[in-house]
């Protein structure tokens, strides 16, 4: 016994003497800690997660609540009986298959219009030298930080001299110069990014700016492409103070003024309804988000990476 007692202090001095113990002890805390320290990240990011998506389970919640119980105390986050006619209700209060219409039609337009143009002007930026190309890109991007309240009486005089009052074309015309300062410098960006020596070898072969645009430029830019088309539908989409400026008629409405109009034309608001309204309206943009958010993601992480 007292020969064991007397051999422990040896044994523990040759494993601190030992290389290889020591590594692996040291690799097995490396192991731990990291452990520790991606569970604590998740759990964190979990909490962040939960608070952030409760206000959207509240809505879902109250959008299948029976009347009287949407703000019962203490907070019934289950309804119970749940009342799915709520949703028919809330569709056919407003005429919302003519405004999911308006707003679809205003959307795709207007979608096209940017995606093009944004594309074409990013692709001119990126390729062509010309005389004030820097000073005039630096323009198109100090307009980012000019507020759209500036220049809203502006256009509004101008769409009026025009004649475009309570038509679409104030929602969609716009969209086809330019498509915007911030999806152009995504293009640019992104262009930079793929080597010239592509268009050379196209230009060789005989193809000219216009094909070498739409045949090479445009299927490598679908990640970018997928980005903006996501920022261009949720932005007209969940436009409000477009439509409501220029729209006179209901049936010209889009579906952010008809959820404004359905709150302010019914007496006692039936929040039930409301938000089985609201849940509906959002439904398109979370499933495109939902379906292409790996695109969106991709388009965001690899425009810039160049440098000029």
């Amino acid at each position: 016994m007292s020969r064991d007692t007397a051999s422990a202090p040896a044994r523990a001095a040759a494993r601190q003497l030992d290389p290889e113990a020591t590594l692996r002890r040291r690799r097995r805390a490396a192991a731990i800690r990291r452990w520790v320290g991606h569970g604590l990240l998740h759990l964190a990011l979990l909490v962040g997660a939960v608070w952030l998506l409760l206000p959207l389970f509240f809505l879902f919640s109250t959008s299948l609540k029976e009347s009287g119980r949407e703000f019962v105390s203490p907070v019934q986050w289950l309804p119970n009986p749940v009342v799915f006619q709520n949703y028919p209700d809330a569709m056919t209060a407003l005429p919302f298959d003519r405004f999911f219409i308006n707003t679809a039609v205003i959307t795709v337009v207007a979608m096209l219009g940017q995606l093009t143009t944004a594309t074409l002007c990013g692709y001119g930026f990126a390729r062509f030298r010309f005389p004030g190309r820097d000073v005039l890109f630096t323009l198109c991007l100090s307009t980012l930080m000019l507020p759209s309240a500036v220049t809203l009486i502006p256009t509004f005089i101008l769409f009026s001299k025009l004649g475009w009052i309570n038509t679409y074309l104030p929602l969609t015309v716009p969209a086809y110069f330019g498509g915007g300062a911030f999806f152009i410098f995504l293009c640019r960006q992104f262009f930079l990014t793929i080597p010239v020596e592509l268009e050379e070898s196209a230009r060789i072969d005989g193809a000219g700016t216009l094909r070498i645009w739409a045949q090479m430029m445009l299927p490598l830019s679908m990640p970018v492409l997928t980005a903006m088309a996501i920022f261009s539908f949720v932005g007209h989409w969940n436009d409000f103070i477009g439509p409501l400026i220029y729209m006179r008629e209901m049936r010209m409405m889009t579906v952010a003024v008809g959820l404004n109009a359905f709150r302010v034309s019914v007496g006692n608001i039936a929040w039930n309804q409301l938000m089985a309204a609201s849940a509906t309206v959002m439904a398109p943009v979370l499933i495109l988000f939902l379906s292409a958010q790996r695109y969106f993601i991709r388009g965001i992480v690899t425009t810039g990476l160049s440098g000029r």
